[in-house]
């Protein structure tokens, strides 16, 4: 049995080979690796008045564009549209205008008019053709946002993965594990730790929600998403309360995200089919943006029976029956003044198994069926209001929003079935203002909460609630040459008040502070970080409240430690990166249904490493990545249970993904591996699952684009490391779909 695992490991560590380096020996490819290309965007800019134009460029392109409202009231801009540089694109807008710009930092330009900047040196103006009088200025990123152990999952990213949950999301970072193989029961745990201990938001909104155990805390529908980005451990002070161990930022789909170049409306269809549970998912959305409107409609569906382990069993209760949908409308002034209104939902009302993140318990109640009905439900509403041509100091945001998830189960005793409802809301808000200084930024400001969680469910029904107020600075900075440094924070003053009425207040402050050093300038790159979180007081999970429960003196602030240190090493495409870490929380509540237990806490810890080394060719990327995850729980191994709601085993993950894009022949070629090493303690198998796909887009029809995916392509039967139950006895986990067939075509117009 070694001897074949053995073999079975090699042949999947083989076919990684061939997407990780064997691209490389592909004709051209070796000698595209080195080129390198044009900093380009793709800019969509309709006829329109000057200043509108120069806010959509910023967003467009991440160029900071300052300028005069007076200076450009009544000047018109020309359509400016296609693949092209920043400054090309500036160029074109200000021709014939008069006005001229300059560069006062590597991403920062400055509109003037052509009497108040004749006499400046390093002025460019723009001829009547749109080109640039003096040299051309080289437009660098994006300034540092202070992250030294972040993932940034990116648009482009997520349209090569195409994913179908969360796990699919984050695949190849081995860093971040999801657990379960149904969305709707789906957890993510960073670095080990639960993302219910971070500071989790949807488009500014917050999210953290403990509605039932056996449910996702966070349902989202991949389809809806723009980006990613997690900071893993020390996270900013402005990336809101309770991130204990770092914060994760979903980010959905703008029209601007999806309008193509010189058009002021279109649409798009997305059809997939997956051979496995025979699951239709249609999605259809239509976009549009004219005169400072802008506006977006999205729905999605997704409808399919049970799947197929890799063992050849059907999995009951995994079936799909999901409908999500986004709306979005904006309007954006000519004088730079942004309003902005989404509505986000996402449902799931399928029957599931019992417990609906376990197959099924071997020693089960006899009065409990094998599956239940299952009703999820999160909504997610936000107000957005920026500047986004701010003046000198004045960068402001507000953002008020309000997020609610629902969970409906019938809940069987031995004599009786009744309704189960458990609701966790939360209104949030924040306002901020970002301070614009020469050698980097300041974002001061004040946020604040209200959660209430209940249950419906009968003598049980019981409520918690939760407000907080905090107030926060974080400054950004680059004070010398080569050193980047963020630091930063906050305060917090929360009241809390338990199931039986009882109130409590509780007040504390954290702080964080991390910085990147050119060892090496363009080579090498140090980096650190360090933060302390105060996080008051959690809501326990919906379906265990009692509303008798003994609190005692009161409820204990949660507290956390983090810190992390690493290297990261950049040539010619290849990126080469380490980093170690650990996180500290305690006094982390662990409450459970005994009345002696509303305020039991425990003290969590996760430490280890990280390794990555990466290549980006043009046509392509690869890389590989390992981490090393160690989790304990007052001292012991943590285990999947004890870790409800705090953290889960995780061991050794590897990682492996490729791509590479045929441009002559329209076609993409890809896939990535995962490898989870046997972990001890607890005891939990190891397994290897390979997933590859292919996608076309015909030249005679470039709207259209046709992916085909086989996922876990060896059929392996295995589950996720992340996933709950599976180190004990009793329990059968859910174990991961075999070899899956997917097909998708997308159609844009």
């Amino acid at each position: 049995m070694e001897t074949r695992a053995t073999r079975r490991l090699l042949a999947r560590l083989g076919l990684a080979t061939v997407l990780g380096t064997g691209l490389l020996a592909l004709p051209g490819v070796q000698g595209a690796a080195f080129a390198q290309s044009a900093a380009v965007h793709d800019v969509n800019l309709p006829a329109q008045p000057l200043g509108r134009s120069l806010n959509q460029l910023s967003r467009q392109t991440g160029l900071q564009i300052v300028f005069g409202t007076s200076d450009v009231a009544g000047a018109r801009a020309p359509a400016v549209s296609g693949s092209i540089p920043a400054e090309q694109a500036l160029a074109q807008l200000l021709a014939g205008t008069g006005m001229r710009y300059r560069f006062t930092g590597p991403n920062t330009v400055s509109i003037q008019s052509g009497t108040a900047a004749a006499a400046a040196p390093g002025i460019a103006a723009p001829a009547a053709d749109g080109s640039v009088i003096l040299d051309p200025v080289t437009v660098a990123g994006g300034a540092w946002d202070g992250g030294v152990n972040q993932v940034e999952i990116t648009a482009e990213d997520l349209e090569r993965k195409n994913p179908t949950d969360l796990r699919d999301v984050f695949a190849d970072e081995p860093k971040i594990a999801v657990g379960s193989s149904i969305p709707m029961s789906q957890k993510v745990y960073v670095q080990g730790i639960e993302e219910t201990n971070l500071a989790v938001t949807v488009d500014g909104s917050r999210q953290n929600a403990k509605v039932f155990h056996h449910n996702a805390t966070n349902l989202i529908d991949p389809a809806l998403l723009k980006a990613v980005s997690v900071d893993a451990g020390v996270a900013p002070a402005d990336a809101g309360p309770g991130a204990l161990a770092g914060s994760i930022n979903y980010e959905t789909k703008d029209a601007r995200d999806l309008l193509e170049p010189g058009k002021t409306f279109g649409g798009l269809a997305t059809a997939s089919y997956d051979f496995n549970s025979n699951t239709h998912t249609v999605g259809l959305s239509a976009f549009g943006a004219e005169d400072g409107f802008e506006y977006l409609g999205y729905l999605n569906f997704a409808k399919g029976d049970n799947y197929t382990a890799g063992d050849g069993s059907v999995v009951d209760g995994s079936s799909s029956d999901l409908i999500s949908g986004l709306g979005k409308v904006a309007y954006e002034m000519e004088s730079g003044h942004r309003f902005e209104i989404s509505h986000e939902q996402v449902r799931d009302d399928a029957p599931r198994p019992f417990r609906a993140n376990i197959r099924e318990l071997t020693n089960p109640r006899p009065w409990e069926p094998k599956v239940r009905d299952y009703t999820l439900n999160r909504t997610n509403t936000v107000f957005t209001y920026t500047d986004v041509s701010p003046e000198g100091w004045w960068d402001p945001k507000v953002v008020v929003a309000y997020s609610r998830s629902e969970v409906e189960t019938p809940i069987y005793t031995r004599f009786d079935i009744y309704p189960g409802i458990g609701t966790t809301d939360s209104f949030n808000g924040k306002a901020e203002n970002r301070f614009a200084l020469e050698n980097g930024s300041i974002t001061a400001g004040f946020d604040f909460y209200k959660d209430d969680a209940d249950l419906d469910a009968r003598e049980d029904s019981a409520t918690e609630h939760a407000s907080n107020v905090g107030v926060y600075a974080q400054a950004r900075l680059e004070p010398w040459d080569h050193t980047r440094l963020s630091f930063g924070a906050r305060g917090d003053h929360q009241w809390f008040e338990g199931t039986t009425g009882e109130k409590w207040e509780n007040a504390g402050f954290s702080g964080n502070v991390s910085g990147e050093y050119d060892l090496v300038p363009e080579f090498l790159t140090a980096k650190a970080g360090f933060s302390h979180v105060w996080a008051g007081v959690p809501l326990a999970e919906n379906f265990i409240f009692n509303p008798g429960w003994d609190y005692g003196d009161g409820p204990e602030p949660v507290t956390s430690n983090n810190v992390t240190a690493g290297l990261v090493a950049t040539y010619n495409g290849f990126t080469l990166e380490g980093n170690v870490f650990r996180t500290d929380i305690y006094d982390a509540r662990v409450a459970r249904y005994a009345v002696a237990s509303a305020i039991a806490m425990s003290d969590v810890r996760s430490e280890g490493f990280e390794v990555g080394l990466g290549y980006d060719w043009g046509a392509g990327r690869a890389s590989v990545k390992y981490a090393d995850i160690d989790v304990t729980i007052n001292g012991s191994a943590a285990d999947s249970d004890i870790g409800t709601y705090l953290a889960t085993p995780v061991g050794q993950i590897i990682t492996l993904a490729a791509y590479h894009s045929f441009d002559e022949w329209n076609v993409t070629l890809g896939g990535d591996v995962e490898i989870a090493l046997k972990y001890d303690n607890p005891s939990l198998p190891s397994y290897e699952v390979v997933n590859v796909f292919a996608e076309y887009k015909p030249e005679a029809a470039p709207n259209f684009t046709l992916r085909g995916d086989i996922k876990n392509l060896f059929d392996e039967d295995y589950v996720s490391r992340a996933t709950y139950g599976q180190e004990f006895d009793n329990v059968e986990p859910l174990p991961e779909p075999g070899r899956s067939f997917k097909l998708t075509a997308t159609a844009r117009f």
